[in-house]
């Protein structure tokens, strides 16, 4: 799947209004090259092949000063949708990034 997601984003990277929100929000000021660094060497911590969007996924990665960096996302044929990308808490997920913390989990 990630392979799936890189080959999209190489075609096109399109955000979601509530994405494009998320990004530019001042505690989070996420910039579209820290969203290629996460799609180019992030790893899928979380599927969700049944969502209305299509098979998405949520992306693990570092962008600038090796902060991590959550994507949800979607590959099309023609463009990888960005659903949103936010900074995880460390409250909600465990040291890693990788698992939800029990209290948040889906």
């Amino acid at each position: 799947m990630i392979e799936k997601i890189r080959q999209a984003a190489a075609k096109k990277i399109v955000y979601t209004p509530h994405a494009a929100a998320q990004i530019m929000n001042v505690e989070r000021m996420i910039n579209p090259d820290e969203i290629r660094k996460v799609i180019s060497g992030g790893e899928i911590v979380e599927d969700y092949p049944y969502d209305e969007r299509g098979n998405t996924s949520l992306i693990l990665g570092y962008g600038n000063n090796n902060r991590p960096i959550h994507i949800v996302c979607a590959p099309t044929e023609f463009y990888l949708l960005i659903i949103t990308a936010y900074l995880p808490s460390e409250i909600k997920w465990s040291r890693d990034f990788k698992t939800r913390e029990p209290l948040w989990s889906v």
